[in-house]
């Protein structure tokens, strides 16, 4: 089953996350900051890491960059998940290796998951 890992602190965007995710039959871990999404990366092994970018012990870009340093998440897809601007959200997801960006809040639920799918698929 694929995993993925959702570093969020919103329980909101959390719930809706997860909600649609499981429903799709995705196995769905979960941190609430940077520091545990980091411990629970290297434990868990993810497929795919969701990450927010506004976390309340460190920036999620930041977060980003640590697992960028490990050579097992050198090709993992790292995902922002965030509600700033588009294109500041792609900019700063791209500097900092993210392979990409999912806007917050989710809208439309095919989108969500047609956007993770290809993340999955590019890996």
């Amino acid at each position: 089953m694929t995993k993925i890992l959702i570093v969020e602190d919103v329980p909101d965007n959390l719930e809706l996350a997860r909600k649609i995710l499981t429903s799709r039959g995705y196995d769905v871990i979960h941190a609430s900051n940077a520091e545990a999404g980091y411990q629970l990366a290297m434990e868990a092994r993810p497929d795919l890491i969701l990450l927010d970018l506004g976390l309340p012990d460190y920036d999620g870009l930041t977060l980003a960059g640590q697992l960028r340093a490990v050579p097992a998440f050198e090709n993992l897809p790292i995902i922002a998940f965030t509600a700033w601007p588009a294109d500041t959200a792609q900019h700063m997801a791209e500097s900092y290796g993210c392979n990409g960006f999912i806007g917050k809040p989710i809208v439309r639920v095919q989108d969500f998951v047609a956007q993770i799918e290809n993340f999955l698929q590019g890996r």
